[in-house]
């Protein structure tokens, strides 16, 4: 097969596994990281402590990610023909995509999460902070770099499923690697393939590990101690700036290091 037959095939393929690949992970990221926070929120010791719901919501989470891909696909086919409308395409590979990444991205923001000083949680619920300002003010924003990074792992887990994907007609480059590089024996375009899959791994990895850093020198565990909204007794928070007339003044929080 020459270079001009494979180019528009890799073209289409490539913008295949991307499409697949982008909607999976925005779903993924969407469904996962509440799940992964109510995790430690119902966990012993927390904040809304409920053993029974954090273990249902565990074990649920453990049987998703212990189930292969390959058969995910195979028993959610009738799920994805309802959503669908079909089980082949690119579309249809986004259903199990998704459910597949969110137990996965789960875990990961359930151990990022689990990493925030607990000293910045109680200094934020002695000054009248609720569970939810306690979720949007501090453990979301300190665990954000490792957020960056759960992310990235999970964008590079759904390529490699989007490759399984393309068994069962969802297009990308898994599929032309099958259809022409394994039952044509088109050696060659299996290898370019291959190539290319690699080369788009090490970037999304670097851009990554490049945003993980820059949110750590900002504002991670290694940086200055943020500044938290100083809550007043009703709940309702003061500016996070300079304090102005009449304002109560900010409360610096140091971390524990």
């Amino acid at each position: 097969m020459s270079w001009s037959e494979m180019q528009p095939l890799l073209s289409q393929a490539c913008w295949d596994t991307l499409y697949m690949v982008g909607w999976s992970t925005l779903i993924a990221v969407v469904g996962g990281l509440p799940l992964g926070v109510l995790l430690v929120l119902t966990d012993r010791g927390g904040l809304l402590q409920n053993v029974l719901a954090n273990k249902v919501i565990g074990q649920t989470v453990n049987v998703a990610r212990s189930m292969p891909f390959i058969i995910l696909m195979v028993a959610l086919m009738n799920f994805t023909r309802w959503v669908t409308g079909t089980t082949i395409g690119r579309e249809a590979a986004i259903v199990p995509l998704a459910i597949g990444a969110i137990p996965f991205f789960a875990r990961l923001v359930e151990t990022s999460v689990r990493e925030v000083d607990g000293g910045l949680v109680e200094a934020v619920q002695s000054m009248g902070g609720n569970t939810w300002t306690v979720v949007r003010k501090v453990l979301v924003p300190e665990s954000l770099p490792s957020l960056i990074a759960g992310t990235t792992t999970t964008v590079v887990a759904l390529i490699g499923y989007s490759a399984m994907a393309g068994t069962v007609g969802a297009g990308g480059l898994g599929d032309i690697a099958i259809r022409y590089g394994y039952q044509r024996f088109e050696t060659q375009l299996m290898w370019i393939t291959v190539a290319i899959l690699a080369v788009v791994i090490s970037l999304i990895q670097f851009a990554g590990d490049f945003a993980a850093r820059a949110l750590h020198r900002r504002g991670g565990r290694s940086g200055p101690a943020p500044r938290l909204r100083l809550l007043k007794a009703d709940g309702s928070a003061t500016t996070d700036g300079p304090g102005t007339a009449g304002d109560p003044a900010p409360a610096d929080v140091s971390k524990v290091a």
